[in-house]
């Protein structure tokens, strides 16, 4: 499902995903009609702008926010010109999968884009390098992060994005097991025990997000 109040955008969404063998359930202009679409009939996945009517603040990431609550198989894939802060931490501190943050201007690169939705649909997360970035800026665990060395942090960014082992491999150019000698390193460096009852890779994002 598609939430998106540029009628030229939305258009252009449905038919790319269309081209790309994907169903489009429903394609809304306004929060209030995705809820009642979802609310009819379970997607796979929503894409939700974060500004819609009435007032073209925050309507999308409230109503993805409560997609999450009340549907929680569904995945998510906000997409936005703005890289609002809090959200995207209270998203990703949320379930840890399912899940992504997009910058509008990724939507053109169109493998990228198909990329994260594959992702986010697959119950996996996707977000944007910029938002990374910003949301590394805020972070109140820096004495920590100085522990890292250069290619530990550029492993914690990748794995921030949504990216699985063998990708990230891939996208540094360096052997499986060199990733997971740093992810462990990582792990070791923030203080992540293995016995805390969640996700050791979930916890070392949001220490790196600062959450």
């Amino acid at each position: 499902m598609l939430a998106e109040d540029s009628t030229l955008l939305r258009e252009g969404l449905i038919r790319l995903l269309a081209d790309e063998g994907h169903e489009v359930l429903a394609a809304v202009g306004d929060a209030e009609a995705l809820l009642e679409a979802i609310a009819k009939e379970r997607p796979d996945v929503v894409v939700a702008d974060v500004r819609m009517p009435p007032s073209h603040t925050d309507e999308g990431l409230r109503a993805v926010l409560e997609i999450r609550e009340r549907w929680p198989t569904v995945g998510v894939l906000v997409l936005s010109q703005y890289i609002e802060k809090r959200y995207a931490r209270e998203l990703l501190s949320g379930q840890a999968g399912g899940v992504g943050y997009l910058l509008k201007d990724r939507v053109v690169q169109v493998d990228e884009f198909l990329d994260a939705l594959a992702r986010v649909a697959g119950g996996e997360a996707a977000f944007d390098p910029e938002v990374v970035r910003q949301l590394l800026g805020g972070s109140s665990h820096g004495d920590q992060l100085v522990r890292l060395t250069a290619r530990e942090r550029e492993v914690l960014a990748e794995m921030a994005q949504g990216h699985g082992n063998a990708a990230i491999a891939g996208r540094l150019h360096i052997s499986q097991s060199a990733v997971e000698k740093h992810i462990n390193a990582i792990f070791e460096k923030l203080e992540l025990s293995g016995g805390s009852g969640y996700s050791r890779r979930v916890l070392a994002v949001l220490r790196y997000l600062g959450t």
